[in-house]
C-alpha cells in the first residue's frame, strides 16, 4: 500500500483536482483500493464541486472527529467513506470539513488518522491512499499527515509567481519531513503545465523532483473542480491520461523508497 499528499500552496490552485485525477486513474490490481482523503483544515471541496452537491446524507471527516472522542474512529471511518468508482467499491472518498471553523476538533485526532492510514487494511484488501491536504493542511496541527506519508508532492505553476510562492513552503516542508516525517526524499512536485518554465528549471529552483506533469486543460479540470460534464471525452482527456501516468511513476518513487528504508522487508505498494 502507499500513502501520499498533495498539497499546494498560493498562486497554485490545483491540489484537489490532482488529488481527484489521482483517485480516478490509480492503478489497481484485483484486491486493491485506493480511498481520497480530504483533509484540508480549510474545507473540502469534492462535495459541492465534482460531486456538485449530490451526495445523499452527511458524510464526511466532521463525523471522524466525533467518533474518535469516543472511541470509534476506526468503525466510522469506513462508514463514511462514498464510492465514486463505476464497476464496484474500489475509488473512495472521504469528504472534507464542511467549514474551517471544524478544524479545532480535530487536532488531537490528525496524529491517530495518520497512523490509520499508514497501516489501513480492511480483510484481504490492499488499500491506498491519496490524501489532499489543500494549501495549509501540510503545516500546522495537520502536519503528521504529511509526515507520515511515502510520497508528498506539492502542486505548483510553472510561473515566476508560482515559483516563488512554492519555494518558502517547499523549503520549510522539506526541513520538517527531514526532521519529523519520513525523510526530504519523499517530497516531490506536481507540474500544471501553465507557464513558461521547464520541469528541469522548477526542479533546478526548488530543489525538488517533478514526478508529475499535468497538463493546463481548463475544461477537463472543471469536471473535477465544478462537477461539469466532460462526456465520454473526459476519461480520454489528457489530463487523466497524464494523471494515470503520473500514478505510475508515484508508485515507482514509493517502492524505491521504502526499499532504502526497510531493505529486505516485502514492499506492498504494487
Amino acid at each position: 500500500m502507499a500513502v501520499v499528499a498533495i498539497a499546494g500552496c498560493p498562486g497554485a490552485p490545483g491540489a484537489t483536482t490532482t488529488a481527484l485525477a489521482l483517485l480516478l486513474t490509480w492503478p489497481l490490481e484485483q484486491g486493491r483500493r485506493v480511498i481520497l482523503a480530504e483533509c484540508d483544515p480549510d474545507g473540502g471541496a469534492v462535495l459541492a464541486g465534482a460531486l456538485a452537491g449530490r451526495t445523499p446524507g452527511p458524510y464526511g471527516l466532521r463525523n471522524i472527529a466525533v467518533a474518535d472522542r469516543q472511541g470509534q474512529l476506526g468503525e466510522m471511518f469506513w462508514r463514511q467513506l462514498i464510492d465514486l468508482s463505476d464497476k464496484g467499491t474500489d475509488r473512495l472518498l472521504l469528504p472534507g470539513l464542511t467549514d474551517p471553523a471544524q478544524a479545532p476538533s480535530l487536532a488531537y485526532t490528525w496524529d491517530r488518522l495518520a497512523a490509520m492510514f499508514a497501516g489501513i487494511e480492511q480483510s484481504s484488501i490492499s488499500h491506498d491512499v491519496v490524501v489532499d491536504l489543500g494549501r495549509n493542511g501540510a503545516f500546522g496541527p495537520s502536519a503528521v499527515l504529511a509526515r507520515k506519508a511515502d510520497a508528498v508532492l506539492m502542486v505548483v505553476r510553472p510561473t515566476l509567481r508560482g515559483v516563488h510562492a512554492a519555494l518558502p513552503r517547499i523549503t520549510a516542508l522539506r526541513n520538517d519531513l527531514q526532521e519529523s516525517g519520513t525523510g526530504a526524499d519523499a517530497l516531490g512536485v506536481v507540474l500544471v503545465d501553465s507557464g513558461p518554465y521547464t520541469a528541469h528549471e522548477v526542479s533546478r529552483q526548488l530543489g525538488s523532483p517533478v514526478v508529475m506533469s499535468l497538463p493546463h486543460s481548463p475544461q477537463a479540470a472543471a469536471v473535477l473542480s465544478d462537477g461539469r460534464d466532460g462526456g465520454r471525452r473526459f476519461a480520454r482527456s489528457d489530463l487523466l491520461r497524464s494523471a494515470r501516468g503520473g500514478a505510475e511513476r508515484i508508485r515507482e518513487l514509493v517502492a524505491g523508497r521504502r526499499a532504502r528504508l526497510m531493505p529486505g522487508e516485502h514492499s506492498d505498494v504494487r
